[in-house]
């Protein structure tokens, strides 16, 4: 008898109650995800799968859970483990604990600083963490040719990373305009992948160029943020990934999609949320917890946060607490506020000795900074008039507007203007490639003195600085170089608060909890220059992000992304 044989036949023995089980989940109820109903018993567990439910069994390690409710784990459907600041191993401690006992990523932010070397450390550590990491490959390295990135990615560098146990499909393609156009490469990638999941990223894609992008396989969509747009893009067979993270917020656009009926074709996603956010609000608890109080039925909610999302991307062994079933699951003390007591991922308890256990995987990365030094005049904004368009924010948002804006005007320069909220954005490249450097202004930050510099710049990740004071926009900048990437905020010519992140100038060596408490003063110094917004360090880092309507900047300039096209004025 083999391995496996061996394992199913203690299986059998355990679910007839022959043997003691290895871990049962004794006087809880567990909601079922078929009829909605909770129903009473225990919950055994051998090895990783469960074998027994809905009768009375004996474990050789029991865990009372009476008056609690035992739902499937948590299935986040896509995110970036970069943008959340820390490591793959320090995410899964920051989530695990949270429910989340599944996370679909799609590390192209460190693939385009280091190319396949960036994804190839996400797999490493995919076989390293308690939770189940799957890396969807990146697709759009770079996301553009209106930009400069540290690496290129093609088809013939993606085909060997397929083959790893962790790789699941194709990541989100981003580059919606060449698949329409026909881009060979772009086709090229999609060719491969499909027998496989291939990711949707589609901004206010409708109509006839819709039905293009869905005709090449794509099947799902994180970037969908109006009500309309969703129940098109459901009505055409398109998987809604509904999205609430630290700057994009569709939750509550979105949750009157969230119901019985179609939540076979919905599912959660955070794409992504910081660990101060997740500390303060929880992370698909907190979408669970949300969408319930908006007025989404508790089992539609639980069917997007686990059986459907585990449908939508093939892992067909996960999703529901029933035998034969895989043992990741959560311990409630209630539905609707989504309290979790208790986690159970591949059928071990989550804690302390459960990290401990894991094996070390080496950071790399490191010293991929390498802008040149800065000064103020560096940041002056040459233009033919006082007219410009200015790259509108909203709160919660990453699709930007085109804001027309008349500025100070003198011998070709744009100055700021304060008393219209315009202040100055730029971007500095910082690969080490050129030594390129575009200004343009920005609407809707509130600031009226200093700067904020990020080396976090989707997708490309170059230096994005925003600023009302060109003297400290170059401090920022600079002191970002020196940390090895991360956030900073100055005035006044001094270095207010800072976050160092020199894993790629994208995660920080400290610990999840560390991060998080280095974000309060950071947020704090942001607010001091009068900065509103609740998030302005991701906000930031959106802002070169040429790939989400409608106007952008990149190192090489300010970005018509519905023309996807550079502005020239």
């Amino acid at each position: 008898m083999n391995d496996v044989a061996a394992f199913l036949a203690r299986a059998v023995a355990q679910g007839r109650g022959r043997f003691r089980a290895d871990l049962v989940l004794k006087g809880g109820r567990v909601f079922d995800l078929v009829s909605g109903e909770l129903k009473a018993g225990d919950v055994a567990i051998c090895d990783d799968r469960i074998v027994g439910t809905q009768a009375e069994y004996r474990g050789a390690m029991e865990i009372d859970v009476s008056g609690k409710i035992v739902v499937p784990g948590f299935i986040d459907t896509h995110l970036h483990v970069e943008s959340s600041l820390i490591t793959p191993l320090e995410f899964d401690r920051c989530v695990l604990p949270r429910g989340v006992t599944t996370a679909i990523c799609d590390p192209h932010e460190i693939a385009n600083v280091l190319g396949a070397a960036g994804i190839q450390y996400f797999l490493d550590a995919s076989l390293a963490t308690a939770l189940d990491l799957r890396v969807q490959l990146s697709s759009c390295v770079p996301a553009t040719h209106l930009e400069t990135s540290g690496a290129e990615l093609e088809i013939d560098q993606l085909l060997p990373l397929a083959a790893h146990p962790k790789a699941l499909g194709l990541a989100e393609l981003m580059n919606f305009p060449g698949l329409l156009a026909g881009d060979p490469a772009c086709l090229l990638k999609l060719a491969f992948f499909q027998d496989r999941p291939i990711d949707g990223h589609a901004p206010l894609l409708r109509g006839l160029d819709l039905n293009g992008y869905l005709a090449a396989g794509v099947r799902t969509d994180h970037e969908t943020t109006n009500l309309p747009e969703a129940l098109e893009k459901l009505s055409k067979g398109m998987q809604i990934l509904v999205r609430e993270g630290s700057v994009s917020k569709d939750l509550h656009a979105l949750a009157p999609i969230i119901t019985e009926r179609n939540s076979p074709y919905i599912a959660f996603c955070t794409d992504d949320r910081n660990p101060l956010d997740i500390a303060e609000e929880g992370h698909l608890d907190y979408m669970i917890r949300t969408a319930i109080a908006l007025g989404a039925p508790p089992l539609a909610a639980y069917r997007a946060a686990s059986i459907s999302a585990a449908r939508i991307f093939g892992l067909r062994d996960r999703g529901l607490v029933a035998p034969g079933w895989r043992a990741d699951l959560v311990v409630l003390d209630d539905l609707e506020s989504c309290a979790v007591s208790r986690v159970i991922s591949a059928g071990r308890v989550v804690g302390d000795e459960l990290f401990a256990g894991r094996p070390a995987v080496a950071r790399i990365g490191r010293n991929s900074v390498k802008a040149r030094k800065v000064t103020a005049a560096d940041f002056a904004a040459r233009g033919q008039g006082p007219s410009t368009l200015a790259i509108g924010v909203t709160p919660g948002k990453i699709i930007t507007e085109r804001v027309p804006a008349v500025l100070p005007f003198a011998n070709g320069l744009r100055g700021i203007d304060l008393d219209h909220d315009l202040v100055k954005v730029a971007v500095v490249a910082r690969h080490g490639r050129n030594d390129n450097l575009a200004v343009a202004f920005v609407n809707g930050f509130g600031m009226k003195r200093g700067a904020i510099a990020s080396s976090v710049g989707h997708d490309s990740h170059n230096i994005t600085v925003v600023g009302a004071d060109e003297a400290d926009m170059a401090v920022a900048v600079n002191r970002l170089v020196e940390l090895e990437g991360g956030f900073v905020v100055a005035e006044s010519g001094k270095v207010l608060a800072e976050l160092a992140l020199p894993v790629a100038g994208l995660m920080s060596l400290l610990s999840f909890e560390e991060v998080r408490e280095a974000l309060i003063p950071l947020r704090a110094a942001a607010k001091s220059l009068g900065v509103v917004l609740q998030e302005p360090f991701l906000q930031v880092a959106f802002l070169p992000l040429p790939v989400i309507p409608h106007l952008k900047i990149t190192d090489m300039g300010l970005v018509d992304v519905d023309r996807f096209e550079f502005v020239r004025d």
